[in-house]
């Protein structure tokens, strides 16, 4: 018997074999948790928070590695690769906490969404209101005037009245939904 087989049959240099295999192992694995996922336009997303909820199961590429699945690397490194196999299938749990500021972080996100479009679409609607007062002001047929540079008032000619009553008109089209 040579000595390359003698060092496979011992038991005491398998476990230490197998435990520089682990520490390899360990040193592949990213410093923080990291998720890996695809959203919904295609993208390849990482962040160490997990994906938004509703991404589905399929999408999510890569759960980080929880510090006990690390310690049983390290504990069984007899094991390894069989518990590394089956738990890299299993679903990760995270934290409770971690979770609920995640989730209280996505309302106020929503919220504040919620009111920025509040906000956009009144002011849509006053500009539709205003824009459509001015063009029932220049299709009445009422002599308009507005003032010069030099404080002076001129009335509107056809020109002028029809260049405005085209921009109230845009303005309505683009405000009037």
């Amino acid at each position: 018997m040579n000595c390359r087989q003698t060092m496979v049959r011992s038991p005491v240099l398998r476990n230490v074999m197998t435990g520089v295999v682990a520490a390899v192992a360990l040193l592949a694995l990213p410093a923080q948790a990291q998720w890996k996922w695809r959203d919904s336009s295609g993208h390849v997303q990482y962040s160490d928070l997990p994906p938004p909820s509703g991404t589905p199961d399929k999408d999510i590429l890569n759960r980080p590695v929880s510090q006990r699945h690390v310690a049983t690397l390290v504990a069984a490194p007899a094991s390894a690769a069989s518990a590394a196999a089956s738990n890299a299938l299993a679903p990760r749990t995270t934290d409770p906490e971690l979770e609920a500021r995640r989730k209280k972080a996505e309302a106020e996100q929503a919220a504040k969404l919620k009111a920025d479009e509040a906000r956009v679409a009144a002011g849509k609607a006053e500009n539709c209101n205003r824009a459509k007062g001015q063009l029932n002001t220049l299709t009445s047929g009422v002599r308009m005037a507005r003032v010069n540079d030099k404080g002076e008032r001129e009335f509107l000619d056809d020109n002028q009245r029809a260049t405005q009553t085209r921009q109230a008109q845009d303005a309505i089209s683009s405000n009037c939904k």
